[in-house]
């Protein structure tokens, strides 16, 4: 394998069924940290979607290539269609789901520890089977402990932040470990 087919290789995120497939596009190291850039092949999002949160310091734009998205803002959901980009501003609470299979280019700007994030997800559900919606305890332990070492990126509204610090801390003292 040539270099630049290992790095094409470790820009695709394949989690296989929900949350689909996501592919590096403009990476942290490529844009210098000013933005993040993905591109999601999504199936379909289970109804509740990701757990409500904000980005605190990052606006999240979602660029609908086909299909329909549903982003939830400002407690209503719209439809994003293909051809059509909405932005969230950055500490908005929202989420998406799509009950048909969409393409979407992400981008998080700043980039901030996005990326990372991601990754480090990406790693929980192919090493350790952690599922969305999360399938049990386990999951939503290792959730709440990767989003809370990320807060500075992501805080979850929906259950509360509190809720996921709390869960956090159990994690640790039960002896859960994440994914570097």
């Amino acid at each position: 394998m040539t270099d630049v087919q290992r790095s094409d290789q470790n820009r695709v995120l394949d989690f296989g069924g929900f949350p689909g497939r996501w592919e590096i596009t403009g990476s942290t190291e490529d844009t210098s940290g000013e933005f993040l850039e993905m591109r999601f092949e999504i199936e379909t999002v289970p109804e509740e979607g990701p757990f409500v949160h904000t980005h605190p310091k990052a606006e999240e734009s979602y660029e609908v290539l086909s299909g329909v998205l549903e982003v939830y803002e400002n407690d209503e959901w719209m439809e994003v269609s293909a051809g059509e980009k909405h932005t969230v501003p950055p500490n908005t609470p929202h989420t998406f789901r799509n009950k048909t299979p969409v393409e979407l280019i992400n981008v998080h700007k700043p980039a901030g520890q996005h990326e990372e994030f991601f990754r480090r997800f990406h790693r929980l559900v192919t090493e350790r089977d952690v599922s969305l919606p999360p399938g049990g305890l386990n999951d939503v332990v290792l959730i709440a402990m990767l989003t809370t070492e990320h807060e500075e990126d992501i805080s979850a509204v929906s259950p509360p932040h509190w809720v996921f610090k709390g869960l956090a801390v159990l994690g640790r003292l039960f002896g859960y470990q994440l994914p570097d």
